[in-house]
């Protein structure tokens, strides 16, 4: 596990604190792309994944991606963070998976190294939701081969309440440094005409779009799911 003291590496991590508490410490028994992890469709959206490469663009502590290489029997299934804390839990929780490799990069720095290596990429409030999808975007449908599949969820409004962004641009959201200290990072919390329009500009074509509402639990208080299956263009579908 990652030290809990402040090298110039880790003060850059503001997911260095996340995902620390027993709730966040369990693996999944069903994969759900929901804010509460209790609704809506599910892994049917990343289709037959037998003899398939997979990647989760923000893959934290690798519950999900940990359940994608048991469950549904991936070929291989790739969990990249940029996060050295994350990518330490995910590591220490499930490294001897067979299937599943850990991989401590920037999500579009990796996808632009492997061109047409992927047939599935998935984010669950993940890397697209941290990233600037205009980077993102472009470096997924790089790595994805022809007709691979592009699902990902992401916050429909804010969770105060707010309504999304009508054009894309990033809100500086409150989080805690390694040292305990209040900072910011960046969050892409855009409408959903937005996402659309950005994944036919980088290459895809939607697939299925659904907004899917939380009603709220003990957990705190109602929250909206954008959720989108897009493939890349190219000449063979999968």
């Amino acid at each position: 596990m990652t030290s809990t003291s402040s090298s110039p590496a880790d003060i850059r991590d503001r997911w260095h604190h996340y995902g620390t508490s027993s709730t966040m410490r369990r693996a999944v028994g069903r994969l759900y792309w929901d804010w509460y992890q209790s609704m809506g469709p599910g892994d049917e959206l990343l289709g037959d994944l037998a003899d398939r490469t997979v990647a989760e663009l923000g893959a934290g502590a690798g519950h999900q991606a940990a359940y994608v290489a048991t469950e549904l029997k991936a070929a291989r299934v790739i969990a990249i963070d940029s996060s050295a804390a994350q990518h330490s839990r995910g590591r220490g929780l499930y490294e001897d998976v067979p299937g599943l490799d850990f991989v401590h990069d920037d999500a579009a720095a990796y996808l632009l190294d492997h061109p047409s290596s992927l047939d599935v990429a998935y984010s669950i409030f993940g890397a697209l939701d941290f990233s600037d999808p205009q980077t993102l975007l472009p470096a997924a449908a790089v790595a994805l081969r022809p007709g691979g599949t592009l699902v990902f969820s992401t916050l429909a409004h804010y969770r105060t309440g707010a309504p999304p962004e009508t054009e894309c641009r990033p809100a500086d959201i409150l989080t805690r440094m390694p040292d305990g200290c209040p900072g910011t990072m960046q969050r892409w919390v855009l409408e959903s005409t937005v996402w659309t329009k950005l994944l036919d500009e980088h290459g895809f074509d939607l697939v299925y779009s659904d907004t899917v509402h939380d009603p709220g639990s003990d957990e705190g208080a109602p929250v909206a799911t954008s959720l989108f299956q897009a493939r890349k263009r190219g000449r063979h579908a999968l």
